[in-house]
């Protein structure tokens, strides 16, 4: 099953979502002791405010000539203090849960990174980087901004909402059981619109990851939108995935918003029930003026952490439905690990060997059948066969991109699963028709693959690359900064700067697939000879379409559906009037 399928599935595990949670803010531990102590000191302080209200209350009920306005203002000074203190480490918590989530948005989003680095290369050909993208920025953020502001609120709500609970009852065990009726509503109504919200936050943020999918795509492909006239109907298309996208958030906000003015109202209902039956204890002088005003505002405190709860529990679900769409990636299954015993390949000779191999990417579709092939080290071997013959898929078991369903890819006569798979694909360099070239001097991308190399070496491979003149041509030579993706460079030019890194890097095998398809006949045919020079005891594989750029090969291997049909020199080949033949005049008659 692919990946990204999994994504379409309502959240479950919303339990072992909050525990992979509290892995990573346990690593913060001290710093939410010290928050939760603060927090406790805050929240009592704000608890006293009431009692001192009520106390001033009493003393002006006395009547009149008999008020004690000193008594006042000393239960009035006394209540700012408290209030007064009590914000001041309201901010100070504020800050420090900033930092903290700050702080677990750093790890948690560097987790996905290396996560992405160890996963396998058919996970990126299965899922679209905008979903990954959103994942790694959006859905964190989510996460980052309700633990700095939702988690506080609950922590300082919990211990309101106990703290006054407890000074409802010590001044009137009667009047507290009012919240026996509105409690059980709220909690339930809350309870109850969790199982509608939390389904349509993970809907919402998938239907963000498709949208950031579909963008990335269009900004990616806008040349090619352009060239065929194709404004209109991707404009439709987004408008489609922006409706939905749009409408899921709606019906998610929708039924969030709901949650805090319902509660309100019942809230209010309680409020309506302490002033009925207070005025009936007051009738009966069973409980003071003062002792009932102070009542009210701790039933406030009571009932306004929980309406503040009910209105952030739509985030609070909607950060769980992100952090679920996070933990689904962290768990997804890696590049198969390195046997056990697994060797380092060092001083590879550049013997390669394809033994009766088969490989499919789906289980039941095989690509190749029984295929078997040899390299002998130091030749040019180019393989070729029309669209769909298998020529890519030998690339990609070469550098052990996907394992073998069965046979073996020998190297140095030795199977590759036997060999550590970094120490692998550091024999080989390769260069693929899909240039990638990053923001940075030409210098650097062209020296990405060695470590320290020099500037005469990056020149030296940049002339044999045919790239050494229009390089000298820029305003600052080799320190002209290519911007994202190369867009101020032909993709001819770009194609020829990663010919060069190959050229420079250290290894043993290249794999060229496509990789002059971008360049003229003659400068391709310059390069060549330039790299066998450079590659002079090097094994090289060579995909290419254009026959007459490889007939100086040492073999030639014809693929067609999955089989090397032929193989042996340009000459061999046209004298046997097979495949290769046919291919080979079709491109010329």
């Amino acid at each position: 099953m692919a990946w990204n399928d999994t994504v379409k599935k309502k959240p479950k595990d919303t339990r072992g979502t909050l525990v992979k949670l509290f892995s990573y803010m346990g690593k913060y531990k001290f710093a939410f002791i010290g928050i939760i102590a603060l927090s406790l000191v805050s929240n009592v302080l704000g608890l006293l405010g009431p009692s001192y209200a009520g106390a001033a209350i009493n003393e002006a009920a006395a009547g009149i000539g008999m008020v004690d306005f000193s008594r006042v203002m000393y239960y009035a000074y006394r209540m700012l203090a408290v209030y007064v203190l009590s914000s001041a480490l309201a901010i100070v918590i504020s800050v420090m849960m900033t930092r903290v989530s700050r702080r677990i948005s750093e790890n948690m989003r560097q987790d996905v990174f290396e996560k992405l680095l160890r996963m396998p290369v058919g996970f990126f050909d299965r899922n679209q980087a905008g979903d990954i993208i959103s994942r790694v920025s959006y859905d964190i953020d989510v996460i980052g901004t309700c633990i700095a502001t939702d988690a506080t609120q609950i922590l300082t709500s919990i211990v309101t909402v106990v703290g006054s609970l407890v000074m409802m009852v010590v001044i009137s065990p009667l009047l507290s059981l009012t919240a026996l009726i509105t409690i059980p509503i709220a909690i339930g109504y809350t309870v109850w619109m969790k199982k509608i919200t939390q389904p349509l936050y993970s809907k919402r943020s998938k239907a963000y990851g498709k949208l950031n999918g579909f963008v990335e795509e269009m900004f990616s492909g806008q040349k090619t939108i352009q060239a065929y006239a194709y404004e209109e109907k991707v404009e439709d298309r987004f408008d489609k995935i922006n409706y939905d996208a749009a409408d899921i958030y709606r019906e998610a906000e929708h039924h969030g918003c709901t949650i805090g003015p319902t509660v309100n109202v019942v809230n209010n209902l309680g409020l309506a029930l302490v002033a009925i039956f207070g005025a009936f204890l007051y009738m009966y002088k069973a409980i003071e003026l003062g002792q009932i005003s102070a009542f009210v505002l701790y039933s406030r405190k009571f009932s306004g952490p929980i309406n503040e709860i009910a209105n952030i529990m739509n985030e609070i679900y909607s950060a769980l439905s992100a952090a679920e769409r996070v933990f689904e990636l962290l768990a997804s299954e890696e590049e198969v690990a390195d046997t056990e015993g697994a060797i380092e390949l060092e001083n590879a000779h550049g013997d390669v060997e394809m033994k009766n191999v088969s490989f499919g990417y789906l289980p039941d579709k095989t690509i190749l059948h029984n295929l078997s092939l040899k390299a002998d080290a130091g030749k040019l071997i180019a393989i070729v066969g029309p669209t769909g013959a298998g020529k890519t898929t030998i690339i990609n078991l070469l550098m052990r991109f996907y394992d073998v369903d069965s046979g073996a890819v020998l190297v140095d006569e030795k199977d590759v699963r036997d060999y550590r798979r970094r120490s692998l694909r550091g024999a080989y360099a390769m260069v693929l028709q899909d240039t990638w070239v990053f923001n940075g001097t030409i210098f650097d991308n062209i020296a990405y693959g060695k470590e320290n190399a020099t500037r005469e070496e990056v020149i030296s491979v940049a002339k044999a690359a045919h790239i050494h003149s229009f390089i000298m041509r820029l305003p600052q030579g080799y320190d002209t900064i290519i911007s994202e993706d190369g867009g101020n460079i032909s993709k001819g030019q770009k194609q020829l700067l990663t010919i060069a890194r190959a050229m420079l890097y250290d290894s043993r095998i290249l794999i060229l697939d496509e990789a002059t398809s971008n360049v003229d006949t003659n400068t391709e045919r310059r390069i060549q000879k330039a790299m066998r020079e450079l590659m002079k005891d090097k094994t090289c594989f060579v995909i290419a379409h254009r026959l007459s750029t490889i007939k100086g090969a040492d073999r030639i291997l014809v693929a067609n559906h999955g089989d090397v049909i032929e193989q042996g020199t340009h000459e061999q080949l046209m004298e046997n009037k097979g495949f290769y033949y046919s291919l080979y005049r079709a491109q010329f008659e």
